[in-house]
């Protein structure tokens, strides 16, 4: 099982961390590392990226926008939030945010979608 962070002041893991999924432009096709993870891709199918945050949503894909610690494919192809593909999920550890984002890139890509995941 794996091991759980705790508050600074012990007691229960801190369940802060978000997955999130940013609409990408369809001209990130040509990135061949989106390529790489999509080659059975349809062509109008709609190009997401998803990932795990212990920030605000909004303040982490303004980070990528900015090149702040993000995914060069979100700041040149980044459209914007799409919060209807993550507004159920709940706060959770980062182990599960990690596990969980990983998880849902998969369910989006049978549900048709395309997506860019790391």
């Amino acid at each position: 099982m794996p091991r759980r962070r705790r508050s600074l002041l012990g007691g229960s893991p801190r369940l802060h961390h978000r997955v999130y999924c940013i609409e990408l432009h369809p001209a990130v096709r040509a990135a061949a590392r989106f390529r790489r993870q999509n080659p059975h891709a349809r062509y109008d199918a709609t190009c997401l990226y998803v990932g795990s945050t212990g920030l605000d949503p909004e303040i982490r894909f303004e980070n990528h926008l900015r090149g702040h610690k993000g995914c060069p494919l979100v700041r040149t192809y980044g459209v914007r939030l799409r919060p209807d593909l993550f507004a159920d999920f709940p706060a959770m550890t980062w182990e599960d945010a990690v596990a969980t984002e990983a998880a849902y890139a998969q369910e989006l890509r049978e549900l048709r979608y395309a997506v860019y995941q790391h």
